[in-house]
């Protein structure tokens, strides 16, 4: 079966053709995100993660209060999902976000270890499902620990509309260097199923990313879980 890409890929790549074949010149602004919501039929949250992944990929620029500017097409142009970046990086518009659970746990033992810590340490969990034309279309679950999430907004179930990484950047100066993926496929959890309104033995797309700082501390683990009928997830790299 041939499986569309999400609509945020849909995006990046409709861009990064326009920039290739001189559509959009180097050095020129592209379109206000809200032209792209009208263009594409798609939530501005949807539009600011394609053009986070634009930027963080070389493709463009992105000024606050100005746009976003065409740098030229990379060196060395790959194409990944950006999965735990994007995670971090979402606004959280109403409609297309909802907030499942926030708060302190004890972190399961996976989490924890990604984390760096011992198994049954507390964590921050915020798991929310992103929503596509109204219906469940990503389950994540972003994990902090407890000093990165003491006195921010992410253990608490209002939405975070500038997204985690500004809101993190904004209050405690905290800012990603890397983010380290982990990507496997499985069949949904009951939960998972219920969340994401999945059929028995629905197969998913489990994406486990370490978000660090510059000196590889772990601002937070993002686990996120795709349906693998409505995603794909493609790559491209030099074979030498």
């Amino acid at each position: 079966m041939d499986f569309a890409p999400p609509k945020y890929v849909q995006i990046v790549q409709a861009v990064q053709e326009r920039i290739t074949d001189g559509t959009y010149p180097v050095g020129t602004q592209l379109p206000s995100e809200s032209g792209m919501v009208r263009e594409f039929g798609a939530g501005r949250s949807t539009v600011v993660r394609a053009l986070e992944i634009l930027r963080m990929e070389g493709w463009i620029d992105r000024e606050h209060g100005r746009g976003s500017f065409v740098k030229g097409v990379p060196t060395t142009a790959v194409e990944r999902s950006h999965a735990g970046a994007s995670a971090f990086d979402t606004a959280e518009q109403g409609g297309e976000v909802k907030i499942i659970e926030t708060g302190r746990t004890t972190a399961p033992a996976a989490i924890a270890e990604a984390l760096g810590f011992p198994e049954g340490s507390p964590a921050i969990r915020r798991q929310r499902v992103l929503m596509a034309d109204g219906e469940p279309s990503e389950l994540v679950t972003l994990w902090f620990p407890l000093d990165v999430a003491d006195g921010t907004d992410v253990g608490k179930d209002q939405l975070i509309t500038i997204g985690v990484r500004e809101h993190l950047h904004a209050l405690k100066r905290l800012r990603p260097a890397r983010v380290a993926e982990r990507l496997s496929a499985r069949h949904a959890s009951e939960e998972e199923a219920r969340l994401l309104q999945l059929g028995k033995h629905t197969p998913v797309l489990s994406i486990l990313a370490r978000i660090l700082d510059g000196s590889d501390g772990v601002l937070a683990v993002a686990d996120i879980v795709l349906p693998g009928d409505l995603h794909e997830l493609e790559d491209s790299y030099p074979a030498a």
